[in-house]
């Protein structure tokens, strides 16, 4: 554990979730795999497309509605119904595909255990502050088994504004009614994460689950107050 801030006493701690309390890369692999096996198998004009004609539909979706970047499964719902679009088309007809490759790839993207030794760790941590999540993904804590641990779960949407925006931040110190700066945030990302609490008066502590920890490595226009060697190092700053 490194220090680089002076720690306020901490009576809450909110979480990212993807790459922060797990390896997140090779479940989104496999969701993918699943879901362009499914297209494969169901959509053959849609299968047929390259990634770059699919990262096309993405971008002019933004482009036309810029809060879509905001909200990932928006994004991908919509992104499915445009590549659909040769392969069906009734306008009902196409909504149900779309529905169900996305139920495809969020049944798969969901689909994971967490170690034992996060599961105690959060269980520890919710018995001595409150805990929120607080993510720009679109993951479901309530297959990951993490919701319990939670007092809320605020997902980044087209009326949330994802990290680093305030908008979670904020809406957390609100549900709390905590003073920001006795909010610690933990993230594996240190513009999304770290830079989006520090400017939203949190204190911040840095952990990824999917890289080495190397600052060197990363983008850092601020320092966290903290970095963690490991996540049980929460428990220590708690003490």
């Amino acid at each position: 554990m490194r220090f680089f801030r002076t720690l306020q006493p901490i009576k809450a701690i909110t979480f990212d979730l993807d790459d922060t309390l797990y390896n997140n890369e090779p479940i989104i692999r496999s969701a993918e795999q699943a879901l362009n096996d499914y297209i494969a198998q169901h959509y053959p004009m849609a299968s047929a497309l390259s990634q770059q004609q699919w990262l096309d539909i993405k971008r002019k979706l933004i482009r036309d509605e810029p809060a879509l970047a905001s909200d990932m499964g928006q994004l991908r719902m919509k992104t499915l119904q445009q590549a659909l679009g040769q392969d069906v088309t009734e306008a009902p007809k196409l909504s149900e595909a779309a529905k169900a490759c996305f139920t495809c790839f969020y049944d798969a993207r969901s689909a994971f255990s967490l170690s034992d030794s996060v599961h105690q760790l959060m269980a520890t941590l919710a018995d001595k502050v409150p805990l929120v999540a607080i993510t720009n993904g679109n993951v479901d804590p309530h297959k990951t088994g993490l919701a319990p641990y939670f007092k809320s779960i605020f997902h980044a949407s087209i009326t949330r504004p994802a990290k680093p925006a305030p908008h979670m931040f904020d809406e957390t110190a609100s549900l709390l009614n905590l003073p920001p700066a006795h909010i610690l945030h933990v993230g594996d990302n240190l513009e999304k994460d770290v830079k989006g609490a520090i400017d939203a008066g949190f204190q911040a502590a840095w952990f990824a689950a999917n890289r080495p920890m190397v600052l060197n490595n990363e983008p850092v226009s601020v320092l966290p107050h903290v970095a963690l060697s490991e996540l049980e190092d929460l428990l220590l700053l708690l003490d």
